[in-house]
């Protein structure tokens, strides 16, 4: 699976490019214990840091960054980003626009009069043919003071322009700087082709793997770090 990035070429030294997840992970989970005392259980337990699936989903696909600082003081937003004129007609230069409030009407979302942010975007994106795009907030990355509106779209056809990302402000009253290089969106590819749906009863052999999985489980820390988590492989 290839996804090419392409941007304006006035911009391109400008902008932090998008970077593979796993080397985007957050300070908090590096400073994470690996392990900490719970009084339910009388002695320490592993956090979800040694949680493979939990790390693992934040570790994947990419990561689009915040290309400059943006000063937020109470709901106002500004910056000061002094870059080139694109060269491409239409072509944004603020990093951020609005989605105004009625265009969330009805959503469980919306914040009455409050308007949607939106990261613009500074690159296009291709994928493979038969493939997608999804795009949704960085996974488990709530203490971002955002939370990002997740979509779907059809990125082997649609890669001439950019892909904006809506997101709901969640902290009215934080005042501070968002600054360049913070995730904005994770994305990965996914298959557009339906999945076909199974269903099936265990049989004896599924029953007797299901009762040894989890006896496993319940016998030995890190069974599925060892015997069953695939070897993630590195892109260029």
């Amino acid at each position: 699976m290839r996804m090419i990035f392409r941007c304006d070429p006035q911009l391109a030294d400008h902008l932090p490019r998008p970077v593979a997840a796993r080397t985007a992970l957050p300070d908090w989970l590096r400073a994470m214990p690996s392990k900490a005392h719970s009084e339910i259980h009388g002695r320490d337990i592993r956090t979800v840091k040694q949680c493979p699936p939990f790390v693992d989903a934040m570790a994947y696909g990419v990561m689009v960054l915040l290309p400059c600082d943006v000063v937020v003081d109470r709901g106002a937003f500004s910056w000061n980003w002094d870059i080139p004129e694109p060269a491409t007609s239409g072509h944004p230069r603020a990093p951020l626009s609005f989605h105004v409030a009625a265009q969330l009407a009805g959503a469980p979302f919306a914040e009455g009069t409050q308007a949607a942010i939106k990261f613009n975007s500074f690159w296009t994106i291709e994928v493979e043919p038969g493939w997608s795009l999804f795009a949704t907030h960085p996974v488990n990355r709530d203490e971002l003071p955002f939370h990002l509106i997740s979509g779907l779209v059809d990125a082997d056809r649609f890669h001439d322009g950019g892909i904006n990302f809506p997101a709901i402000w969640t902290q009215p009253d934080f005042s501070g700087v968002l600054p360049k290089g913070t995730p904005v969106a994770q994305c990965f590819a996914v298959p557009r082709t339906a999945p076909q749906l199974v269903f099936e009863s265990f049989d004896e052999a599924h029953r007797e793997a299901y009762s040894k999985t989890v006896a496993d489980v319940l016998a030995a820390p890190n069974v599925y770090r060892k015997h069953f988590r695939a070897r993630r492989g590195r892109a260029s």
